[in-house]
């Protein structure tokens, strides 16, 4: 590793705002992955996450160099919070520049920190855009969230710290990953002080920015990120992290949504702790990689790195945490439309608890019924259920891993309709006030809307589910119209969770 980032390393000045956050064991963690796991507890920073670090010491080096005259990010959370404490600590007026999505409770905290806050467009590259055009023509100076050498240093005070807080062999370090600054400070001191310890960061499977950079060998932008994990949605990793992530990160790996979710409440049975999607990445990698390489008796660490999550997404959290947790599966089950036929299913299921059960007449034949199931064995279990149903003369479909259905289906379940012309369409838009009314008046001026489901989830996005009526002969005009629309959108019509239960 680059003599140059160990030196900036150890010389980086953070803990005028920062403290060393402890490095803790997860006993219900370590018990049930069979190794000792170890979480560094990034989340209990005065603002509930390790940007400060990075922030910090940027401005703190810029100030040692030259005269600056205020500072400007642009950051929906995390990293805004970090500028704004710094620059009060430091004497320094900060703008922050973010987007309008941006939560009110996130926007109040720079606020309480004496910045000024500004909200401009629907996500993070309208924001910076605006962002940087305001620094040079206030000739102040922009403070990059991570691809920046005096940002990665700061991160990497936390690959010291470890180092220095557990003293034996650590087997593998798991970072999560953004555009990569905190990966690139921890595994360049990590690999210096300990070079057979494995770096492996974690992204969203959505968001795998670093991950795809390592796949091409060159840094590439993703045409869509997905928008849970908020506080690592970036769309192409920085020059520099990049750079340095290439000497000394062994392996990216992805997890999901409900991986992701599962990791929250692991993290909150060992510490009754709430981290936010991205600060469970590191947890939700560490999992999967030790089931996929039945890794046993090893010490491996955690990065929590945030705990800004807002209130209202703890909904969504619990109800697919089960699910990554392979504690739930989701069937949709065909069974006979006559008395009887609901206890016959349930003798079928067993003696395993019934998470729900959806389902309205409409054959006299047949019954569509969907059913989520609790489950002790996880995948294996699920695989036998799925068998034992079938040998029954069940006819069955796994939907545990339909995103259409975990997000909307399982909510509309009620009965089928005879629908002339319908195409499904799932669709993403910015979540600010009046965003729904805006999305409604854009998508409904042209075709009739025959289906329509939207959930508030706390994020900065909505998502909804909507059928359109479009006659065969104007087909070809519909994605023409759907891309000037310029939402994010996956048409759904095909999916069997739509045909089983909402169309006739």
């Amino acid at each position: 590793m680059t003599k140059k980032y160990i030196e900036k390393i150890l010389t980086a000045r953070v803990y005028d705002v920062a403290v060393e956050t402890p490095l803790e064991v997860a006993k219900t963690l370590s018990k049930r992955q069979n190794n000792r796991v170890l979480l560094k507890r990034e989340d209990l920073q005065s603002v509930f996450s390790f940007k400060l670090r990075g922030a910090y010491n940027r401005i703190y080096q810029l100030m040692r160099t030259k005269k600056v005259k205020g500072v400007v990010a642009a950051s929906a959370g995390n990293h805004a919070q970090g500028v704004a404490l710094s620059a009060k600590k430091l004497g320094l007026s900060a703008t922050i520049v973010m987007p309008k999505t941006t939560p009110g409770i996130k926007v109040d905290a720079v606020k309480s920190y004496g910045a000024r806050a500004i909200l401009i467009g629907d996500n993070y590259d309208e924001a910076c855009a605006y962002a940087t055009a305001l620094a040079a023509e206030k000739k102040l100076d922009f403070i990059h969230p991570y691809d920046d050498a005096d940002v990665i240093a700061g991160q990497g005070t936390i690959g010291l710290e470890i180092i220095r807080q557990y003293a034996d062999f650590i087997d593998i370090i798991f970072v999560p990953v953004g555009g990569g600054g905190l990966i690139a400070g921890v595994g360049s001191i990590v690999k210096y002080l300990s070079p057979k310890t494995r770096i492996i960061g974690v992204e969203p499977a959505d968001a795998a920015c670093m991950a795809m950079a390592f796949l091409k060998k060159r840094r590439v932008v993703l045409d869509h990120v997905g928008i849970f994990a908020d506080g690592v949605a970036v769309k192409q990793a920085g020059k520099e992290t990049y750079r340095v992530a290439k000497q000394c990160v062994d392996q990216i790996i992805t997890v999901s949504t409900d991986e992701i979710c599962a990791a929250i409440k692991d993290i909150f049975d060992d510490t009754r702790s709430i981290t936010e999607p991205a600060g469970a990445l590191a947890v939700a990698g560490l999992k999967k990689y030790v089931a996929q390489k039945k890794l046993n008796g090893k010490t491996l660490v955690a990065i929590n790195s945030g705990a800004n999550m807002n209130f209202d997404r703890l909904r969504h959290v619990s109800e697919r945490a089960e699910i990554g947790e392979h504690r739930e599966a989701l069937f949709a089950v065909t069974i006979p439309e006559r008395p009887g036929s609901f206890k016959s299913f349930c003798q079928t299921i067993g003696k395993r608890g019934i998470t729900e059960f959806n389902y309205r007449y409409s054959d006299a034949a047949q019954a569509q019924v969907f059913a989520g199931v609790q489950l002790r064995d996880g995948k294996t279990e699920r695989l036998d259920l799925i068998k034992k149903l079938k040998v029954k003369k069940y006819p069955v479909l796994d939907m545990t891993d339909n995103e259409m259905a975990k997000m909307h289906v399982r909510h509309l379940v009620g009965g089928h309709a005879a629908i002339k012309d319908e195409v499904l369409y799932r669709f993403e838009f910015p979540e600010r006030p009046g965003a729904l009314l805006d999305f409604l008046t854009r998508i409904g001026t042209r075709w009739n809307i025959s289906l329509f489901h939207y959930r508030n989830h706390g994020a900065a996005f909505g998502r909804v589910l909507v059928g359109l009526q479009i006659p065969q002969e104007e087909r070809s005009q519909l994605a023409e119209y759907l891309d000037s629309l310029a939402y994010p959108y996956w048409e759904e019509t095909d999916n069997p969770a739509y045909q089983l239960f909402l169309s006739q």
